[in-house]
């Protein structure tokens, strides 16, 4: 799926690499979903959490492209759009992750109070 974002989208030399922050942040999304699915909602086997969490979602998050991505630009006399990439990444990431953490805790909140009737 990342090979294929970045077919559809791909980044020019020294552009902006916004398919790779796209990608990070989907991926850190998804982490939250899952890690919160997994521990409050789904008893799960021990292998789930490093298997889905570090090996899927790990593969489909291309933190190593993240590093090249930032040396091209800068390698492109680009530093500040370097800079700006680097920070925009992790802020995206972090806020990725809560947010779906956050929404996971709703809809299991919702859920339970309608499988228990109000409370």
């Amino acid at each position: 799926a990342r090979y294929g974002a970045s077919l559809l989208w791909p980044t020019p030399p020294a552009a902006f690499p916004w398919t790779t922050l796209g990608v990070n942040a989907l991926g850190c999304l998804v982490i939250g979903v899952f890690l919160v699915t997994l521990t409050e909602a789904w008893t799960a086997p021990v292998w789930v959490r490093p298997f889905f969490a570090t090996g899927m979602l790990g593969g489909f998050t291309t933190f190593s492209t993240y590093c090249v991505d930032v040396e091209r630009l800068v390698t492109a006399g680009r530093p500040g759009p370097a800079l700006t990439y680097m920070a925009v990444t992790v802020v995206a990431a972090m806020a990725s992750v809560t947010a779906g953490a956050w929404t996971t805790r709703l809809i299991l909140a919702a859920v339970r109070r309608k499988a228990g009737g109000t409370r």
